[in-house]
C-alpha cells in the first residue's frame, strides 16, 4: 500500500513540471508526512466545451469518496485501489473510465519487518524530481450540508498500488503505480475510455528508476513533519 509520502515542490514548480493549462491549487506548503485525509496536490484533465481538455494541477482530498457514499468518512478506508481489481470495485470502476489524475510525489515512505520491529525507508525518484503516482479522482456532493456551504461539494482521490518492482520488494510486497512522461497524455484524457489498454499501463516502475535508503523512526508518526524526516538513518534494523 501506500500510506505516507512526501510533497515539497511548489504548484508552480509542479505546474511546470506537468505542463498545466490552469493552476487552481492553493499551496499546501511543503509536507515531509503527507498522510490520508490531507489535501494532496493531484494533475488533472476536464474537458471544456469549445476549448478542449485543460490540464488542471489541483488539491483534492486524499482518500476517495464514492459519489453513492452517504457519509465522506467512507473515504478514510479508500486511500488506495488495488491495480488488479480497480475496474471491477464500485468504489472504483467509474472514476477508471474517466476520472483518472496523476498524484505528484517526491517519494513514499514504506516499512520492512524485521523480527518485531519495523525499519522504515524512504523510496524515491533516482532521475525525475517527482514520482507521478497513478490515481483516480470523484466528485461527491455533501448532502448533509447546505449547497450554498463552502465545503459541500468535495474532490477526492486515491492512489493505485501494484506488484513491487526489484528495488521495493525486498521492503514491502506492494508499492504505488508510478507513470513515466509519456503515458501522460492516454491516463489523463477524460475522453479515453479503453479500460483494456488503460490497465496495461499499471506495471511496476523499472528498477533503474528508484533509489532507496533507510530513515529514521520519527516517520512513524504523522505528526512528524519535518524536514529531518528524511535523514538517513545511522543505524538502520538489519
Amino acid at each position: 500500500m501506500c500510506g505516507r509520502f512526501v510533497s515539497t515542490h511548489s504548484p508552480q514548480q509542479l505546474a511546470d513540471y506537468f505542463s498545466v493549462d490552469e493552476l487552481a491549487a492553493t499551496d499546501t506548503g511543503e509536507n515531509f508526512n503527507v498522510s490520508p485525509t490531507q489535501s494532496v496536490t493531484v494533475v488533472v484533465e476536464e474537458a471544456v466545451e469549445d476549448v478542449g481538455n485543460r490540464r488542471i494541477l489541483d488539491a483534492y482530498h486524499w482518500g476517495l469518496i464514492p459519489f453513492w457514499a452517504k457519509d465522506r468518512s467512507v473515504g478514510n478506508r479508500m486511500i488506495n485501489a488495488r491495480a488488479e481489481t480497480v475496474t471491477e470495485k464500485p468504489a472504483y470502476r467509474k472514476a477508471f473510465e474517466r476520472r483518472r489524475c496523476l498524484i505528484p510525489a517526491d517519494g513514499f515512505y514504506e516499512w520492512k519487518k524485521s523480527g518485531k520491529q519495523k525499519q522504515p525507508y524512504f523510496i524515491h525518484p533516482n532521475v525525475e524530481p517527482v514520482f507521478a503516482f497513478a490515481g483516480l479522482w470523484e466528485r461527491w456532493h455533501d448532502k448533509a450540508a447546505d449547497a450554498s456551504e463552502e465545503g459541500a461539494d468535495v474532490r477526492s482521490c486515491t492512489i493505485i498500488t501494484g506488484l513491487p518492482n526489484s528495488i521495493v520488494a525486498p521492503i514491502h510486497d506492494r508499492m504505488p503505480v508510478v507513470l513515466p512522461r509519456e503515458h501522460w497524455d492516454a491516463w489523463l484524457d477524460p475522453e479515453n475510455d479503453d479500460v483494456e489498454a488503460l490497465k496495461k499501463l499499471l506495471v511496476p516502475a523499472p528498477a533503474e528508476a528508484i533509489a532507496v535508503y533507510p530513515v529514521r523512526t520519527q516517520v512513524n508518526s504523522p505528526r512528524n513533519n519535518r524536514p529531518d524526516n528524511l535523514d538517513p538513518d545511522p543505524n538502520p534494523v538489519a
